[in-house]
């Protein structure tokens, strides 16, 4: 018999910030960098929170797609086009390779593997079938393709021992999976579907017992899968498109979600561009930084 999907309901989901963001995305807990980061995408911007409320450090003149932090200090951004390092939390990070070079293309989410290469996707900015593809960048900066003909490259994250990869295109409405094997992606295969009428899948994150939790965009959830991709967990929000979401907190205990307003009529009326917060009863794993 299937799992009985766990509501939100007695679920406390609580607005941390307010809609700071027009289009939030890609939140991330390192504590190396005090807490929780996430991006103000096409205002090219990376958010903090700290106790005084939230900073604003400008990094992209085109996009901010994503960040992660680096095994050394520091942290990597990756923008419309190119990839930033930045050798301090506070250090306005520097351009250092470009990613994209087709003007019609942006990248988009991302994350490390086990081996400390990032994992960047990219995407059409019209979502023209296939011209994006997921990208890996070695800890020397150099790239090359690992997936190609994607539409809208979404989240990645890793199972925790390390042995297979949840991955996302967004509009083939699926969560995949994949062997990570020698340091290589091979046999991906459907994890589970997410039918059109039910929203998008968008960024994703995998906590310590194994479970997926997918943000999935303009239906206004969360979903939480467990390993044979039957949905175990349902988070509702009270904004449609929901992003992406990241486990933090001192125990790794409270699911942080961004949301966009990207797209919605300025009389929408909703607290879009906020996170919110949930503790789900699981707990997540620490990111993977980058090791470059």
């Amino acid at each position: 018999m299937p799992a009985t999907p766990h509501r939100s309901t007695g679920m406390h989901v609580e607005n941390v910030t307010g809609p700071v963001a027009h289009h939030a995305e890609g939140p991330v807990w390192w504590p190396g960098w005090g807490g929780l980061r996430w991006v103000d995408g096409e205002a090219g911007d990376l958010l903090t929170l700290s106790d005084e409320g939230v900073h604003r450090m400008h990094v992209d003149d085109a996009y901010l797609a994503f960040l992660r932090p680096r095994r050394n200090g520091g942290f990597v951004a990756v923008g419309a086009h190119d990839l930033y390092l930045a050798g301090a939390p506070e250090e306005t990070p520097r351009p250092v390779a470009r990613l994209v070079g087709d003007p019609a293309v942006r990248m988009n989410d991302g994350g490390c593997d086990p081996q400390g290469r990032l994992l960047a996707g990219s995407m059409a900015y019209d979502a023209s079938p296939g011209a994006g593809a997921l990208l890996r960048v070695d800890a020397d900066l150099a790239v090359a393709p690992l997936l190609p003909s994607v539409t809208v490259s979404n989240g990645i994250a890793f199972s925790p021992g390390g042995e297979r990869a949840y991955y996302i295109d967004s509009m083939s409405h699926r969560v995949d999976v994949l062997e990570f094997e020698d340091g290589e992606l091979v046999e991906r295969r459907v994890l589970a579907e997410v039918p059109a009428a039910d929203g998008v899948p968008d960024g994703l994150t995998v906590a310590a017992d194994g479970s997926v939790w997918v943000a999935v965009w303009g239906a206004g959830r969360v979903i939480g899968l467990d390993a044979s991709g039957a949905e175990i967990a349902r988070i509702t929000l009270p904004v449609p498109q929901v992003s992406a979401c990241t486990f933090g907190g001192d125990d790794l205990g409270t699911l942080f979600i961004t949301t966009s307003a990207q797209g919605l009529a300025s009389s929408h009326g909703t607290e879009a561009g906020s996170v919110y917060a949930v503790r789900p009863g699981v707990h997540g794993l620490p990111v993977l930084p980058f090791a470059g």
